[in-house]
């Protein structure tokens, strides 16, 4: 079966296999996890668009699948948000399945039961630290080897730097996670954001002249260090900027889960079950516990007038 995804921009198309195998057109398919389509993920996805006569495809997993070697996964962007770039940058087939259904094929059980059944690709394209096969026991130029039989060519990508700086995952969720945003930001092309739906607090910040929203931390995505945030938060086609506080407030209101806490600058709205995203752009100070709500309201007011810098 194949299914649009519905994300407003272009023609992206979503396989999936519980059923029947529809054949789909020649494709030149990006292969990997692109947990987060930084700018050297998509230095992969861009040299498909390079053959012509063939359908930008991708083959991936889905973003909330958990891999080996990993205690908790955290990804970059949630699975919507993933596909949703991907759309916009014009690839028109993704075949993303659970990582358990294939995580038992050996390589060549991959060129065959994926690559030429289902995605029909004429070319394939990678990274130079693509793994495949049952323990990733396989690399990029035995694929090369292999893809070869089948007449399929492989183009394997070189790292890509910037700054002096591989841009690679790990790297940047490291930045992300020491509250270094902005370097995080520059590496993955885009700022680094929270979708979620907006919950009930406890309109504390109504009273000290900060009304927020709460949005609960998403599950699978790498967390920030705790602190207070420059950001912009997306609403109704409008930018609007604001200030996030990334933790579990304990000065008036300590949670275990950690929160996403957002001032949305000169605005004073109804959001309570809309669903928002908000970007973080720079990071402005650690969290930390006041010793009173009148010292955090001074605190609040200075983070704003940074926000605004």
């Amino acid at each position: 079966m194949i299914f649009p995804f519905n994300a407003g921009h272009g023609g992206l198309f979503l396989i999936d296999i519980t059923e029947n195998i529809i054949p789909i057109p020649p494709t030149a398919t990006a292969l990997g996890f692109f947990d987060g389509l930084h700018l050297g993920h998509m230095k992969v996805v861009e040299e498909c668009f390079r053959h012509g006569g063939l359908c930008p495809a991708m083959f991936t997993f889905h973003s909330d699948t958990a891999l080996p070697k990993r205690e908790r996964i955290e990804n970059l962007l949630t699975n919507d948000m993933k596909l949703e770039k991907l759309a916009e940058a014009g690839v028109q087939y993704i075949y993303s399945p659970d990582f358990n259904s294939v995580c038992d094929y050996t390589a060549r059980d991959f060129i065959e039961k994926v690559l030429v059944k289902i995605m029909n690709a004429k070319v394939v394209v990678c990274g130079f630290d693509f793994r495949l096969g049952a323990g990733g026991g396989s690399d990029a130029e035995e694929l090369k080897c292999i893809c070869r039989e089948y007449g399929i060519k492989v183009v394997i990508i070189p790292p890509f730097s910037l700054d002096g700086c591989v841009v690679h995952s790990t790297a940047i969720k490291n930045l992300i996670k020491s509250g270094e945003i902005a370097k995080a930001n520059k590496l993955l092309g885009y700022d680094f954001s929270i979708e979620g739906r907006v919950i009930e607090g406890n309109r504390i910040g109504r009273t000290i002249g900060s009304p927020t929203i709460n949005q609960r931390f998403p599950e699978n995505i790498v967390m920030p260090r705790f602190g207070v945030y420059k950001s912009v938060t997306y609403l109704d086609g409008r930018v609007m900027p604001s200030v996030t506080n990334i933790g579990v407030k304990p000065t008036v209101d300590y949670k275990d889960s950690p929160l996403a806490e957002t001032h949305i600058m000169d605005f004073d709205g109804d959001l309570y079950g809309r669903t928002l995203r908000v970007s973080l752009l720079d990071f402005i100070r650690p969290e930390r516990r006041f010793d009173s709500v009148g010292e955090l309201k001074a605190q609040l007011d200075k983070d704003k007038i940074t926000a605004k810098q």
